[in-house]
């Protein structure tokens, strides 16, 4: 999860006040500083937070707080109020339209991660359906071209740039006039950046920005200059006129936290962030269900957004009833494994279930089981239909193993595992499977989405690695009567 190490002091202070037998102004008090405490380690502007807290107290009178209301609440509501406060300035961006051309202009300094988000922001409307296309009009970086040429290639995105025309204005308008009779409805500018804040880059951006007339301009900004992100966004709002924010690499740094609050001081939306190098790791920003994963409460709209991107609702609606009957296959297994890995980190996933954050992970954990999630893909993959389709793991002997491991390069320590853990899954999911035959099909309905389900298997064997699988049980409602 982005600012993993926030949420964890946070919801921890949280934790605190939960435990203690009566709230009074002491435990308020002292659950407050511990929240101030961690915002100022993240680098959060001091201001921001002393006014956070005043704020806070002045909504939160213990004393005029009637008997029976849950104080424990009101108090996480008026700190999630106050903290949404900070990270949203209140002002919408521009909004593109489907079929119509729409001009985004990308600008920032050299190394904030520029050109790489210019493929991600492509990327992401892509899968949305838009038809995205690329323009590099960087002509100062050596390799810009070469480095945009090749995340394309890879996204599948058009695009356009010349390695022999050193005039980036003729490249910008050569490209969008281009893409606008190829009827792209998204087509996306990449510009120069500098190392400092030259007045070259800033006259440079303005003549782009006349020639292409933008609908939006976007300032890319690395997160890793915390508060000093409030002078960079000033200064480049005051030469283009920008209209939305993203803030790369937040998955590496601790100042993450006051570059989000310092870009929002300057009124400018944060739209994306970007969490990885990976096409993937690129999510959208909205301040409240950022807020509530900060908290710990989770984000159920973007969990099922997630989910829905790999598993169409339409999609083979007979696992979903295979997995209502505990009927769980390697197939449906493998299809469930896929799928997590399309999703994107686990970490990042994880943090959209209620309880859960990324600091309950061990460190280095992640990337060990998204190498274990491939390595069953191999296996899986060496297996035959009968393998696949059957429900009797006894199916399995000594030479179909045997098999399984020379055809997948796998040892047969590791194909024997792989076997282990789909009992474990098959034993768990027939264990469900009598909770909802006892069920009306609509309750069923409101526990298990039908996307959910088919990713059931994967998840929970992935939250009984982390020793976490009675909580996950009781979020999809297994623990309920």
């Amino acid at each position: 999860m982005v600012l993993a190490q926030l949420g964890g002091s946070i919801s921890l202070a949280l934790q605190q006040m939960n435990k203690a037998t009566t709230v009074d102004q002491k435990v308020l008090n002292e659950c407050l500083n511990d929240i101030a405490r961690a915002l100022l380690q993240a680098d959060v502007q001091f201001k921001l937070v002393s006014d956070m807290l005043t704020n806070i107290k002045r909504i939160v009178n213990l004393d005029d707080i009637p008997t029976g209301l849950d104080k424990r609440k009101i108090i996480q509501q008026a700190i999630s109020k106050e903290l949404c406060k900070i990270l949203d300035p209140g002002k919408p961006s521009f909004t593109l339209m489907k079929g119509k051309s729409s001009v985004v202009m990308f600008v920032g300094l050299q190394g904030s991660g520029k050109t790489t988000t210019c493929t991600k922001y492509a990327y992401y409307h892509h899968k949305k359906g838009w038809k995205p296309a690329l323009v590099c009009a960087d002509t100062f970086r050596a390799g810009a071209f070469d480095q945009l040429k090749q995340n394309a290639t890879k996204a599948k995105i058009p695009f356009y740039g010349s390695y022999t025309e050193s005039d980036p204005v003729r490249i910008a308008v050569e490209g969008v006039e281009r893409f606008k009779k190829e009827n792209c409805d998204l087509i996306i500018v990449d510009t120069s950046g500098r190392h400092k804040q030259e007045a070259a880059l800033f006259e440079e951006m303005r003549q782009v920005s006349e020639a292409t007339k933008p609908d939006l301009v976007i300032f890319v900004m690395d997160s890793s200059i915390g508060q000093a992100a409030f002078d960079q966004a000033q200064a480049f709002k005051q030469s283009v006129s920008v209209g939305a924010v993203i803030v790369t690499k937040m998955d590496g740094h601790a100042k993450g936290g006051g570059a989000l609050s310092a870009v929002a001081a300057t009124k400018s939306p944060v739209i994306f962030i970007g969490t990885g190098e990976h096409m993937n790791e690129f999510e959208v920003f909205d301040a409240k269900p950022f807020v509530n994963r900060l908290l710990g409460m989770g984000d159920w709209s973007g969990l099922m957004d997630k989910i829905r991107e790999v598993v169409p609702i339409d999609q083979q609606p007979e696992y979903h009833e295979k997995l209502k009957e505990g009927k769980f296959t390697f197939r449906i297994m493998i299809e469930s494994v896929q799928n997590i890995l399309q999703i994107g980190p686990i970490g990042q996933f994880l943090s959209t279930i209620p309880g859960f954050s990324e600091e309950l992970m061990p460190k280095g954990n992640e990337k060990e089981i998204q190498a274990k999630r491939q390595r069953y893909v191999t296996m899986m993959d060496s297996m035959t239909n009968e393998e696949l389709d059957s429900c009797d793991p006894k199916i399995m002997n000594e030479s179909r193993i045997m098999r399984i491991a020379r055809g997948s390069g796998r040892n047969l320590r590791e194909v024997m595992e792989m076997l282990e853990e789909y009992k474990r899954i098959a034993k768990m999911l027939s264990n469900m499977s009598a909770l909802t035959r006892n069920m009306s099909a609509q309750a069923t309905s409101n526990v298990f989405p039908p996307q959910m389900l088919k990713l059931m298997g994967g998840l929970q064997n992935l939250m009984k690695q982390m020793g976490s699988t009675k909580d996950m049980m009781g979020m999809l409602g297994g623990g309920k009567k």
